[in-house]
């Protein structure tokens, strides 16, 4: 990061679900050294804390760590809230928090995990910005990035509950764009494609994890982490600033056949 771009969230409030490893915390670490002020939302407590213990004395930044389950909507209203009134305010927040599932026809789908992955994916977004944008309204405006995939637009088979947990998110960025847009909130979803996190490798036959997905795609290879992270910074920025409702594909080329 160089120039202009170099401190974008300079004094920023900067919340992030799901932050404690994968592209949550390539979130964090990238937002932390553009000048974010942090507050992380994770299941794992542990996690979390090693997390911010290395941002803060790697870059200094101020880190609030609370542990949250996303699927648990007063459990998400009160760690926004927290949130709020620990900085006094929210600028941008990152719901990124989600799970895979696993990969199976869609009628040997387990109800159990299918209900968990719609918790999670799809009903913890709705329940982030339930409580975000409230806060947002309150200090007249900010921004919010949602993680969605793209398996929002497209289908993949075998992942029925992801995929239309991903479609729903999409749904709710661009709904959440038009009813709060007049409030100068802008939304937006970022849309990776496969990236090499521990949450990929889960449904994904061991052995051919990275060859073969890395096959799907133009460029012959799977996302890092950190390259989502970028994608996330600009829209969630005020570089950004007439950018909302969109649906930002990240994915070396995989949907454009």
């Amino acid at each position: 990061m160089t120039g202009a771009t170099a401190q974008r969230y300079a004094g920023k409030v900067v919340l992030v679900t799901g932050g404690a490893s994968g592209i949550g915390e390539a979130c964090c670490r990238r937002l932390v050294a553009e000048g974010a002020r942090l507050a992380i939302l994770d299941l794992d407590a542990a996690a979390t804390e090693k997390l911010a213990a290395s941002l803060r004395s790697s870059t200094g930044a101020e880190v609030l760590v609370i542990p949250c389950d996303v699927a648990d909507a007063v459990a998400v209203e009160r760690s926004v809230n927290a949130t709020a009134d620990h900085y006094g305010r929210i600028d941008v927040a990152v719901n990124n928090a989600g799970i895979a599932g696993v990969l199976t026809p869609m009628t040997d789908y387990p109800l159990d995990t299918w209900h968990r992955v719609l918790a999670v994916n799809l009903s913890g977004v709705f329940h982030c910005l339930r409580a975000e944008i409230p806060v947002m309204l309150r200090q007249g405006g900010g921004a919010i990035v949602n993680m969605a995939s793209i398996l929002g637009t497209v289908a993949f088979p075998g992942a029925a509950a992801y995929v239309a947990a991903k479609h729903g998110v999409i749904g709710l960025t661009r709904t959440a764009a038009l009813e709060y847009g007049p409030a100068n909130i802008r939304v937006n979803a970022v849309c990776p494609s496969f990236i090499q996190t521990p949450l990929t490798l889960g449904p994904i036959p061991a052995g051919e994890t990275w060859d073969t997905l890395a096959a799907l795609h133009a460029l012959k290879r799977c996302a890092q982490p950190e390259e989502i992270a970028a994608a996330v910074a600009f829209p969630g920025s005020d570089d950004a600033s007439f950018v909302s409702g969109s649906a930002q594909i990240v994915d070396g080329a995989f949907t454009a056949a």
